[in-house]
């Protein structure tokens, strides 16, 4: 068994190899992402996360390894909701489909960072002060009540666009290029106001994924890989689903409906222990419901029709 340093050293090393390779080699240039080719490297991701599963499990054990895909999972379904979000965000901003893999990149980059400073103070409120549990609890409760009644964020109306607004920007793109020069004036671009938007979306989005997933485990290590594994692999999932949003009309009730699950699980924690093999089945199985239920159950006027 080697040291917990080591393992963070070689998870270190293995997220710069993939980004490095997934920008510089996979992704190499501004292009259209077909969606076949996203769905081929949104397998490749899954396939490293459980790669890294054994890993975990040769070096931690059986216990560490169910938490670790537990936390993926949650992840991975509250990154669903978000891709609604990132269309929305992109289609303000009107940015081309070609620029968009290099603007969610930068967003990837910003969450490895911003995720772990809110995993490692969730964490260490949660070791240190036992009312945090029933606080996370209720925060939960509150976002499933939210993402299965409340309406989709208006993209005008959003608090991360507004705050855009005070950055001086060029109204049009420059390529790539996130700051340009115009009139003499250096100022930023649309692409890189959208960059921004972007990270600031997802700092809002960690209020629910953090908590959920810190009611799974508050082993830093196994909470801070197993989302930043699924958040690298959330570009590639939002080509592949971005054209089929529509049709996954109950996947917010799905969303809620976990969300509500594991905020009761932490608000019970005291009297009633959920295992997180028991949580990670409930989850799994959530979400197959809900996205069969998405695609069997369809609207009267299209029976009709």
């Amino acid at each position: 068994m080697i040291s917990s340093t080591l393992m963070w050293v070689i998870f270190g090393i293995i997220v710069v190899v993939l980004l490095a390779l997934d920008l510089g080699v996979f992704n190499r240039g501004s292009k259209h992402i077909p969606v076949k080719k996203a769905l081929e490297m949104t397998a490749v991701w899954i396939t490293i996360a459980l790669l890294f599963a054994v890993f975990i499990y040769y070096e931690m054990g059986a216990e560490k390894t169910t938490e670790y895909l537990a936390a993926y999972v949650v992840e991975k379904a509250m990154s669903v909701d978000n891709i609604f979000v990132f269309i929305v965000i992109f289609s303000y901003f009107s940015i081309p489909d070609e620029y968009q893999h290099e603007a969610l990149f930068y967003g990837v980059v910003g969450a490895i960072v911003f995720r772990a400073i809110f995993i490692f103070v969730g964490a260490e409120l949660l070791n240190t002060f036992d009312f945090v549990m029933y606080i996370f609890g209720i925060i939960l409760l509150i976002m499933a009540i939210k993402t299965t009644f409340g309406k989709k964020d208006d993209s005008k109306e959003s608090f991360a666009v507004r705050l855009s607004h005070h950055i001086r920007s060029s109204p049009e793109l420059d390529g790539t290029k996130l700051f340009t020069v115009r009139n003499g004036v250096r100022m930023a671009t649309p692409l890189f106001i959208c960059i921004i938007v972007i990270e600031l979306s997802d700092i809002i989005f960690a209020f629910d994924s953090i908590p959920a997933c810190l009611s799974i485990s508050t082993d830093m290590f196994i909470v801070y890989t197993s989302n930043i594994f699924a958040i690298m692999g959330l570009r590639s999932l939002y080509f592949a689903l971005r054209g089929m949003m529509e049709s996954l009309k109950y996947m917010k009730y799905g969303l809620g409906v976990i969300l509500a699950f594991v905020g009761i699980k932490m608000l019970v924690s005291d009297f009633y222990h959920v295992s997180v093999g028991m949580s990670l089945a409930f989850i799994l199985a959530v979400l197959a419901i809900t996205i069969l239920a998405s695609y069997l159950v369809r609207p009267k006027a299209t029976e009709t029709s």
